[in-house]
């Protein structure tokens, strides 16, 4: 739910004081134009800025929708003024979310031309204050939000196996969760992730493994029916379809969110 109060935040670090800029009198319409195509996505917030500021959104495509350059995304009408003020925050949140959803909706076709059950997800390594955004982007391209924060699932990492043990630290979590919570341990070698499944993991992830090793421990994982699998380290668009290969169900990727391009959009005034 995007509320006022990021609304005005992002307004105001963009508006400032005194706006001399777009003191421009009358009504006027816009549009939002891509220009290259890609996944549309962040429209939502978009229309969010417009609404606050008394411009009505006329049209409006779905978050997920394939464009081609010159397409039309959005429509305004309304003051000039404040469609001129609102533009540019609505411009650079749907760029950077239809980024987002772009590269993620290239990562899910490359994995699914090695396997048609495998998930491609998001991790934490979102924007500060963009993360519901960002992470909506992942879904818009096809991708998988994985964790929204850390409420959603324990993730068992290499620091806390460093304190208390793979055992022991897989029984200290269990013991403070609710059945509802799932329990991702993080491995680092292939002898480990049956150790995991073992000691009662819901998910093992084999954290930067290669495709060969990561095959290897899905196949030492084989005997755990109720055990998911996951890959994640370093895996980019280019490599992804590798990991797909290999059995993993989930294939996280940090990429997906920190590297992301954004989609080149324009807004335009007038007809």
């Amino acid at each position: 739910m995007i509320t006022d109060t990021q609304i005005e935040r992002w307004l105001r670090e963009d508006v400032g004081h005194h706006d001399v800029t777009n003191q421009v009198p009358g009504e006027t319409t816009g549009r939002l134009v891509a220009k290259e195509g890609g996944v549309v996505a962040g429209l939502e917030a978009a229309t969010a800025v417009f609404d606050y500021l008394g411009v009505d959104v006329t049209e409006r495509l779905d978050d997920g929708t394939t464009v081609e350059s010159g397409d039309v995304v959005l429509r305004v009408e309304g003051p000039a003024r404040e469609v001129l003020r609102g533009e540019r925050v609505a411009v650079n949140l749907a760029g950077h979310a239809a980024g987002i959803a772009t590269q993620t909706s290239d990562a899910v076709d490359r994995a699914r031309t090695e396997s048609d059950d495998v998930r491609v997800a998001a991790t934490r390594k979102t924007t500060p204050g963009l993360r519901g955004l960002e992470k909506r982007a992942v879904v818009a391209g096809g991708g998988d939000t994985h964790r929204l924060d850390l409420s959603h699932m324990v993730m068992v990492k290499e620091n806390h196996i460093e304190e208390l043990g793979l055992e022991g630290a897989i029984e200290h979590f269990q013991a403070q969760t609710s059945f509802a919570t799932n329990v991702d341990v993080e491995v680092e070698t292939v002898e480990d992730a049956p150790r995991a499944a073992a000691a009662g993991a819901d998910v093992v992830l084999l954290d930067n493994m290669t495709p060969e090793e990561t095959r290897e421990a899905v196949s030492l994982l084989a005997e755990y029916d109720d055990v998911l699998a996951e890959a994640s380290g370093g895996i980019t668009v280019e490599t992804v379809a590798d990991y797909a290969a290999t059995g993993v169900d989930v294939v996280s990727m940090g990429s997906l969110t920190h590297s992301a391009p954004s989609l080149d959009l324009s807004f335009r005034t007038g007809e």
